[in-house]
């Protein structure tokens, strides 16, 4: 097997194994296996402690938390991974809902607002019409 073929190799399974623990695969991962394996693996390192693993708190309330920072410092489409993922852990739409609800305070609502409506359209909300 040449060199080239060997990392090739390295690569994918370093891949099956992360998709394995995590249970998806994100672009940035394909792109930083190709591009710098070495960066990824120690990424995924720092993640495992700082995220993936549960010490003290449990990996809903970590969900929690990250929707939490990702609406006041990030954008839709990580929010929406995140509240995705918070689901299959058994986040209840109402325990979302009162995270969006904190951040109004420290935030304000134009970032309560991106949350909302990520919220909306990851969970089953109710709505009632005036007659």
């Amino acid at each position: 097997m040449t060199r080239d073929a060997a990392g090739l190799s390295e690569k994918k399974a370093f891949l099956r194994q992360l998709k394995e623990r995590r249970g998806y695969l994100l672009d940035y991962h394909k792109v930083l296996a190709a591009e710098d394996l070495p960066f990824l693996k120690a990424l995924g390192d720092v993640l495992n402690v700082a995220y993936s693993s549960e010490r003290t708190l449990s990996k809903k309330v970590k969900e929690l938390i990250f929707i939490a920072v990702l609406t006041a410092t990030g954008g839709p489409k990580e929010i929406k991974l995140h509240m995705e993922l918070a689901k299959k852990l058994g986040v209840t739409k109402e325990e979302v809902l009162e995270v969006l609800e904190i951040m109004v305070l420290p935030c304000g609502l134009p970032k309560f607002f991106i949350g909302y409506e990520v919220w909306t359209e990851c969970f089953d909300v109710g709505r009632v019409e005036p007659d």
